[in-house]
């Protein structure tokens, strides 16, 4: 039987790339979704993945969607922690429950799926676990502390994550997108965007399958000496050492 793979907003943009091309490869997919039922019950009839509504910020609510993939798909492989929001503001207009529900979302997901799995797969001696970080991450954006804070804390969780688990056989790596063609960065203005491609020396954003490509490949049994890391995908925008 073919590996199962949950992928955390699994339905849309950057997730949605990630769920098909899981598909493709072969993988049983569980994508799941908070609150737009139309992007899901479309992401189920086109990909044929099985879509699971649950509020990733909820603890209980991760372990209970995963005791549910599990008694209907199998145990779970491979956990692509992707689900994010933004609540953009400068830190001295920020309310203080936009700070909240962004660290919640963004990095408390991550330990509750992660929590919800991990034993599974230190018993069985496999496991993938791959966070979707940012660019902004890394280097910071003006207007997103509550964003980048999630961001950057997702990386040092994915680094003590994989030395607690590689001699179990389980690899945790985090990719960093740049600016990406979705849903989201389409609605923005022209001229914001084309300051953004001026930005990247590949001129250009980057595409949604780009960052499901690199999935692939850390979900894949090639990728098992690839621990710990950070994948910045990001057409050459920031360069971290």
């Amino acid at each position: 039987m073919s590996r199962v793979a949950v992928v955390t907003g699994g339905t849309r943009g950057i997730g949605l790339s990630i769920t098909k091309a899981l598909i493709a490869d072969g993988y049983q997919v569980a994508a799941l979704y908070h609150g737009n039922e139309e992007a899901a019950k479309k992401c189920a009839d086109e990909t044929g993945a099985k879509v699971y509504k649950a509020d990733v910020a909820d603890f209980q609510a991760c372990r209970d969607a995963i005791v549910k993939i599990e008694s209907e798909m199998g145990p779970v492989d491979i956990l692509v922690n992707n689900a994010g929001i933004t609540k953009d503001g400068m830190l001295h207009k920020m309310p203080e429950e936009n700070w909240h529900a962004v660290i919640e979302t963004n990095l408390t997901s991550c330990f509750n799926m992660s929590h919800a799995v991990i034993s599974g797969m230190r018993d069985r001696k496999f496991g993938r676990i791959i966070n979707i970080s940012s660019i902004n991450g890394q280097k910071g954006q003006l207007g997103q502390c509550n964003y980048s804070a999630a961001k950057a804390g997702m990386l040092g969780f994915t680094k003590a994550l994989a030395q607690e688990s590689a001699a179990k056989g389980i690899t945790v790596n985090a990719i960093c997108p740049g600016y990406i063609a979705t849903e989201m960065t389409s609605a923005m203005p022209q001229e914001v965007l084309d300051s953004i491609i001026r930005q990247i020396p590949a001129a250009r954003m980057g595409k949604p399958e780009e960052i499901a490509d690199m999935v692939i490949f850390l979900a894949s049994d090639r990728a098992s000496f690839v621990n710990g890391a950070t994948m910045s995908v990001n057409g050459g925008q920031y360069m971290a050492a």
